[in-house]
């Protein structure tokens, strides 16, 4: 198996944090024992964890403005592995990665999947494009694209997402994944029900060409591009698409995709709750679809959405959402942004994990909203961070990622053989 990163570096920086790193789990073990809770059990859970990168996240991002591009920028889908494959091989919970398609259409899906598994790497959900227009494509997305007033936009736009389909079962793939930016500027610019009419006509059409195994996750975003409306705008329309669409139609939550102040968390319940939670894209918002890095500004939201999702996978078993990082980075490396981003989806996991699900319970049963909330917050003031470090070090990551990648020099050596370029691209701008 191909490493980015040498493996005697690894070690060697992972090396000089063991003893570091054995008292500090040694003494949370001790802790937590103190409250009958098993530290080996929460480092297992850590090391079964993983969570999709976005290949356009390797790229650096934009604004409307602007964009920066920084040294050593993938140009390709192989150099977008090669960087996924460092996050991976040091972060050890990203062992697969979502494309977007044409951004990352190959010539030869069969040489792009065997080069991903050289590099550990495995693909997640497909991601289709009738948001943009393409140079070899005769209709435009200006005016909308599945729900269009022209029939032959529609075709259009349901042939793209038919071919992604097959792209990612040659690939290996198990879902596709339908965000549209379909909408209005204007008041009576569009037909309200007649849009969404033909939404749900488009995706019936695009259901009916999956896979038997395979899911279709609709994405919603309450603006951008459209300002005045968008067709999909919300988790209720999301709900009730996929709800008119077919069983194994589901939503999925982006967390950056919904009003100031709405209680995500409450939306998460509600869509698992009726078996139509499908999937998340984890970044993080001050304003509005902000990206960025996940846990950044409000690490306790992040935890309260595991708070749900860790409670019903105990009462479902087989819930198994997707989860994936959908990052832009215009300021940062991308490739350290999505190692800490992983870790950060990955600790808030673990402290969801830890809540004394008992305890909340009799709580919430006995109306004592301070106990309750004091229960959560016992468990997210917990610094799990040796749990995440042993888990990493236990399957041959690094113990602090970041550091060894900056050791490692991999930056400037890609920037030896990426030529500089101002093309968005790798990004989203």
């Amino acid at each position: 198996m191909t490493r980015p990163i040498s493996t005697d570096l690894v070690s060697e920086h992972n090396r000089q944090q063991e003893t570091a790193l054995t008292a500090d789990y040694d003494a949370l073990a001790a802790k937590l024992a103190r409250s009958d809770v098993d530290i080996e059990q929460l480092t297992q859970a850590a090391t079964g964890f993983a969570v999709a990168l976005p290949s356009w996240g390797v790229g650096t991002g934009g604004t409307r403005f602007a964009r920066f591009p920084g040294p050593g920028e993938p140009r390709t889908i192989f150099e977008k592995l090669d960087d996924c494959a460092v996050i991976q091989q040091l972060s050890q919970a990203t062992p697969t990665v979502s494309l977007h398609i044409p951004w990352d259409r190959p010539t030869d899906p069969a040489e792009l999947k065997a080069f991903a598994e050289d590099r550990g790497l495995a693909f997640d959900a497909m991601n289709s494009n009738t948001f943009q227009d393409q140079p070899d494509q005769t209709q435009s997305y200006k005016y909308g694209s599945l729900t269009h007033t022209s029939e032959a936009v529609r075709e259009q736009a349901i042939k793209h997402n038919i071919e992604v389909i097959e792209l990612g079962k040659a690939l290996g793939s198990k879902a596709l994944t339908v965000w549209v930016g379909d909408g209005s500027n204007f008041p009576g610019q569009q037909h309200f029900r007649n849009s969404f009419s033909h939404y749900l006509d488009s995706a019936k059409t695009i259901y009916n060409a999956l896979p038997k195994d395979w899911n279709m996750l609709l994405e919603h975003k309450m603006f951008e591009p459209a300002f005045y409306s968008t067709v999909i705008q919300d988790w209720g329309s999301s709900y009730l698409a996929a709800k008119e669409t077919g069983e194994r139609c589901l939503s999925l939550v982006d967390l950056g995709h919904h009003a100031p102040n709405v209680n995500i968390e409450m939306i998460v319940a509600r869509l698992a709750q009726f078996g139509k939670l499908g999937g998340f894209h984890f970044n993080d918002s001050k304003y509005g679809d902000d990206d960025l890095d996940s846990g950044s500004i409000d690490p306790y939201q992040l935890f309260l959405v595991f708070l749900e999702l860790v409670d019903f996978k105990a009462a479902e078993p087989s819930f198994a959402p997707f989860y994936m990082l959908d990052q832009s980075h215009n300021v940062t490396d991308p490739v350290e942004s999505l190692m800490y981003s992983a870790a950060e989806v990955q600790r808030a996991f673990i402290k969801a994990s830890l809540v004394d699900r008992s305890q909340l319970a009799q709580y919430q049963a006995d109306n004592d909203p301070l106990m309750a909330q004091a229960t959560l917050k016992a468990a997210f003031n917990l610094d799990v961070e040796p749990i995440l470090q042993m888990a990493r070090h236990r399957t041959g990551g690094a113990i602090d990622p970041i550091a060894t990648y900056r050791k490692s020099g991999y930056r400037a050596n890609v920037a030896k053989q990426r030529p500089a370029s101002g093309g968005s691209g790798s990004g989203i701008v």
